[in-house]
């Protein structure tokens, strides 16, 4: 592991990829369900509505403050699956390897997934690996699936939100994506901007648990809070309003995508979610928020209004008015 590369027999499906699953995937990933050794994992289901969300990432660079590759597949999917306010079960994860790349930075990855999987209570219980030719890949690219059961009562979706609902952050949104450009750019700035990837599935427990009329949540990953929210007001036939003074970002992530020149409410996020709920409720919701650890600068950021035309406009802090439009081409390739 420390010295070896990846080599187009450790996807030819023989003995050395045999030998790659056994001591490098198995070892790490070890659990009952895996250890089947069939090319599907079998599990009694708990009953109700399943949930089920597969995400492919790609991110550049692989390794980044605050997570890397592996960590972030983990995080993304399970946040995925949450979203709909479900409980996450399990994750299967798949493998596209370049030959070349060192089976030590291979194995880094998957510790770091088995790591973040095991303290979220989410196992991998099965997978694939498929190694391609050297200058045809980027080292490793990992498609993560993950299936989750959604409780009793529990109706969770983008389609929604109603006028009048309130429209809640929980926390400082674009450092993800801020602290894989600075890794990536070889930015160096007077403080160390972290990625927020966090895996979500305790916090969205609790508020489903506080507020059963919960109506959307909605990760902000690729395309940022703005398009997250524009997505949101066309599945649900409404417009919003935001309050600029009222979106937590972080002084230094400000700092970065003014010098940048990039708007952090495009910038993707791993471990923020927006959450709509009735007004009555939004006390509640927030309390409980703040009172966990992924949600302590939780903030009420807007309000859902109507609108023929869908738009999301901002109340600047200046006094006046904009639209917060759709996130136009590819802002920052290559982040999640």
């Amino acid at each position: 592991m420390r010295k070896g590369h990846v080599e187009m027999t450790h996807g030819a499906g023989g003995r050395v990829m045999a030998q790659l699953v056994e001591e490098l995937f198995v070892r790490h990933f070890d659990n009952d369900f895996l250890n089947q050794g069939n090319d599907q994992a079998i599990f009694e289901g708990p009953g109700g509505r399943m949930v089920m969300s597969t995400d492919g990432h790609v991110v550049s660079p692989l390794f980044f403050p605050g997570g890397d590759i592996g960590s972030l597949s983990v995080h993304g999917t399970i946040n995925d699956v949450v979203m709909s306010g479900a409980r996450p079960l399990y994750l299967s994860a798949g493998f596209i390897l370049e030959e070349g790349f060192p089976l030590a930075d291979l194995e880094r990855i998957v510790v770091s997934m088995a790591a973040v999987s095991k303290e979220a209570g989410v196992p991998i219980i099965t997978g694939d690996t498929k190694v391609v030719e050297k200058n045809n890949g980027d080292g490793v690219f990992i498609t993560s699936t993950g299936i989750g059961v959604v409780p009793p009562g529990v109706d969770i979706s983008g389609s929604k939100a109603r006028p009048g609902d309130s429209i809640l952050v929980n926390g400082f949104i674009g450092d993800h994506g801020i602290a894989i450009l600075s890794k990536r750019e070889n930015l160096e700035f007077e403080t160390q901007i972290v990625s927020d990837s966090a895996a979500l599935h305790d916090l969205v427990a609790h508020m489903v648990e506080a507020v059963s009329d919960l109506h959307c949540l909605r990760d902000p990953t690729r395309g940022g809070l703005a398009t997250s929210l524009n997505e949101i007001c066309w599945q649900s036939g409404v417009g919003m309003k935001l309050r600029e003074d009222s979106i937590p970002v972080r002084p230094d992530v400000q700092a970065a995508s003014e010098l940048l020149g990039i708007d952090p409410l495009y910038v993707a996020n791993e471990g923020k979610l927006i959450a709509i709920c009735p007004a009555n409720e939004t006390d509640t919701l927030l309390e409980v928020m703040r009172a966990h650890a992924l949600g302590q600068n939780a903030s009420v950021i807007g309000e859902v209004i109507e609108d023929k035309n869908h738009f999301v406009t901002m109340e600047t802090g200046f006094g006046g008015s904009r639209i917060v439009d759709w996130l136009a081409g590819e802002q920052l390739p290559r982040i999640c």
